[in-house]
């Protein structure tokens, strides 16, 4: 399984108003159980909210990868959101986020689950991805730019 596979062009947001951690991670919730009819917006905030209290998503570099399980979820979805304005995440490093990338499992993907994670992490602490992510001026740009990093990694 891949990460180009699971991230559609429309799921690739640009300039999403940020605000705080819950605007953004309601924001998603809200957008994927309309994109995606087996998921509940307030289930998926329930579970990335309960997944940010065990330890914050943010991995520093302006990034963050909030993820989580969820029964209702029949494949690995993905979404990729560029903030109009960098927001306190409580990432380890302690900078603002403005690239965020959002996994949602099923319930039993765990080898999945974390091959997944890795594969974004990997993508996501290149500092060339992330600049050229910073610089997109489109959402198609920013889905081109997110998929050549990603093909990169895999090669």
């Amino acid at each position: 399984m891949s990460l180009e596979a699971i991230l559609p062009p429309e799921r690739a947001l640009f300039a999403v108003p940020g605000g705080s951690k819950k605007r953004v991670l309601e924001f998603f919730s809200t957008f994927i159980a309309q994109n995606t009819p087996s998921l509940d917006s307030q289930e998926v905030f329930a579970r990335l909210i309960g997944r940010e209290r065990l330890g914050s998503t943010g991995i520093g570099n302006g990034v963050a990868i909030p993820h989580a399980r969820s029964p209702h979820c029949n494949g690995p979805v993905a979404a990729f959101l560029k903030l109009a304005e960098p927001i306190d995440f409580d990432a380890i490093d302690g900078e603002p986020v403005d690239l965020i990338f959002v996994l949602l499992v099923p319930e039993e993907a765990d080898d999945t689950h974390l091959a997944l994670l890795s594969q974004v992490a990997t993508v996501m602490n290149d500092a060339d991805t992330r600049t050229r992510l910073r610089r997109s001026t489109t959402q198609h740009e920013l889905h081109e730019t997110l998929l050549e990093a990603i093909r990169r990694q895999g090669s």
